[in-house]
């Protein structure tokens, strides 16, 4: 007995020698994996067997096979290595295929793999000297496993590595020539032609935007077809390169079009323009370098592109900030740099422009001892445009208020005048009214304006009387005017639409229900504590959205 196990470990030791040189004699990995599997076969009488490597995503794949069908290995899973112990599914895939053994191939503490082996011809089960022969090929075969794939890793870098070594230097002298031109057109001409003699294309297209316009500077493309599938397309959500499968998926509408590849020109990771392809001529797919390369000389245009037209949009907006300065600051003056207090009338105001210079208005004029008069409006429109109508509309108040005319044939006479100074389709809406002291009196009209609330006594009273907005026409049918006795503690909140139509990053706006009902729950505040109060709870609202509209409040408190 003694002199059998001898013998047999000495017939294990010769064929481990001899399994040893034969794996190492060559590096090319399917005679590595064909030899391992078939000296399992020759070893324990099986004739089943295949190993699965992992790929580059830790992925196992069957790489070598025999004795199963085609459609076993079509199912077999597709796992993560390092899950396989506790996957259902690998576990399901022995038990279905009456596997009974397999053994993980590591090399360094390196995951490369799994050999599985079928049942043994005459039926026995493996013993304790065959397991400990399998592991040992195993592991002289995982040795020989991950030197065959450094091997191949080696020689696809250095392929990858000389076609960089070009591509660099095609590059470097790229970004010379782009740096020094400033002609958008020529720009193009010298991206099409570095990529169409890199990649021999002959269709191709590029494509910039400057927000919503987006401009087809060169195409063999259909342009007219091109031009409508552009239309319902957002060049900002392409942030990545788009290959000919993803193409078929999203966007068939541009694979249709002969598109086989998508290349995202991108500043600071915003997308500024693509560079569309087709099919190259040689019908070789584009490969990863290819892609890379082609994103570089895109990145090295866009940035051509981008300065050329910044620097002409420089000039223009350096010319049109200065004037809109200036605007500005003429507006603002136009507003009450203090706001005149009288008797028992608390007042406070706010205004602040959507943009540099808006169309919203309030005055306070102090007309004389015993009367006080206010006034709020909001230009249709924003702007320039806007604004003028505004100070033409502040120049008629003030020449008005000297007069001493009733305040409802006053508001005759500006509409009249606001109606002859204004192009078509703009218009004014308006409020104004005077305070006297002595009689405790609001005497008011409203021309088409959001009705100020009245608020008294924890109810709202919206004051509406007076007439059509300004500018519309000349007046036709006077305007009204109403004159409201107030008390101790009543309290007028006059505002613009930018309060109650103000929107949060949902869409939804702030609106008039809102709005009434802070001014009742805070009701006993005095003019400036319930503005500020109001006003950051538009800023609340609106936070992380863009001001949409001008934005003015004017606060009357009487003082209890």
């Amino acid at each position: 007995m003694q002199y059998d196990a001898n013998n047999a470990a000495l017939g294990n030791l010769s064929a481990l020698i001899d399994f040893s040189k034969l794996i190492n004699s060559n590096l090319e990995l399917n005679f590595i994996l064909n030899n391992l599997l078939l000296t399992c076969f020759g070893k324990f009488h099986t004739t089943k067997g295949l190993i699965a490597l992992a790929d580059e995503n830790g992925v196992l794949k069957v790489r070598v096979n025999k004795g199963f069908k085609e459609d076993v290995i079509n199912s077999f899973p597709q796992i993560d290595a390092e899950q396989l112990n506790e996957s259902k599914k690998f576990n399901e895939f022995l038990r279905e295929n009456q596997i009974p053994l397999f053994r993980i191939i590591i090399s360094n503490e390196k995951f490369l793999g799994v050999l599985l082996l079928g049942k043994r011809m005459m039926g026995k089960d493996y013993e304790y000297d065959d397991l400990n022969f399998l592991e040992t090929i195993v592991n002289i075969g995982a040795t020989s496993i991950e030197n065959s794939i450094i091997v191949d890793e080696l020689k696809s870098l250095n392929r990858n590595l000389d076609a960089k070594v070009n591509q660099l230097a095609s590059l470097f002298d790229l970004s010379k020539e782009f740096g020094g031109i400033l002609e958008i057109q020529t720009v193009v001409k010298l991206l099409v032609f570095s990529i169409i003699g890199q990649m021999m294309v002959s269709r191709f297209a590029v494509i910039t935007s400057d927000g919503e316009t987006k401009n087809i500077l060169e195409t063999k493309f259909p342009k007219a077809e091109l031009e409508k599938i552009l239309a319902g397309l957002s060049l900002e959500s392409i942030t990545a390169p788009l290959e000919q499968e993803q193409l078929e998926k999203e966007y068939c509408e541009l694979n249709g079009l002969g598109v086989s590849l998508i290349i995202p020109m991108q500043l600071q990771g915003v997308t500024k323009g693509l560079i569309l392809l087709g099919k190259r001529i040689s019908k070789r797919p584009y490969a990863r370098s290819d892609i890379e390369y082609i994103y570089s000389v895109g990145s090295l245009a866009i940035i051509s592109i981008e300065n050329s037209r910044l620097f002409k949009e420089t000039l223009e907006k350096q010319k049109l900030e200065k004037d809109l300065e200036l605007a500005r600051n003429i507006q603002k003056n136009l507003l009450p740099n203090k706001i005149p207090q009288i008797g028992q009338f608390e007042i406070a105001a706010f205004n602040n422009s959507a943009r540099q210079v808006g169309g919203d208005y309030y005055d306070v004029v102090k007309l004389d001892e015993e009367n006080l008069l206010f006034a709020l409006g909001d230009v249709s429109g924003k702007g320039v445009q806007a604004a003028l109508l505004m100070a033409n509309l502040q120049a008629f108040l003030k020449s008005l208020c000297k007069q001493k005319i009733e305040i409802n044939s006053a508001t005759d006479m500006i509409n009249d005048l606001v109606a002859e100074n204004t192009i078509m389709g703009s218009f004014i809406t308006f409020f104004w009214g005077i305070l006297n002291r002595e009689t405790d009196e609001l005497h008011y009209v409203n021309a088409g304006h959001n009705p100020p609330l009245l608020l008294r006594k924890g109810e709202i009273i919206k004051l509406k009387t007076g007439g059509m907005i300004l500018g519309v026409m000349e007046t036709m049918i006077p305007y009204m005017s109403e004159v409201v006795k107030l008390e101790r503690g009543d309290m007028i909140i006059c505002f613009t639409d930018g309060i109650t139509e103000a929107m949060n990053i949902r869409g939804e706006e702030f609106s008039d229900e809102k709005l009434e009902e802070m001014v009742k729950q805070y009701c006993s505040m005095g003019a400036a504590e319930i503005l500020d109060k109001i006003l950051e709870e538009v800023k609340l609202f609106t936070t992380g959205a863009e001001q949409s509209d001008d934005i003015t409040m004017l606060v009357v408190k009487v003082k209890e």
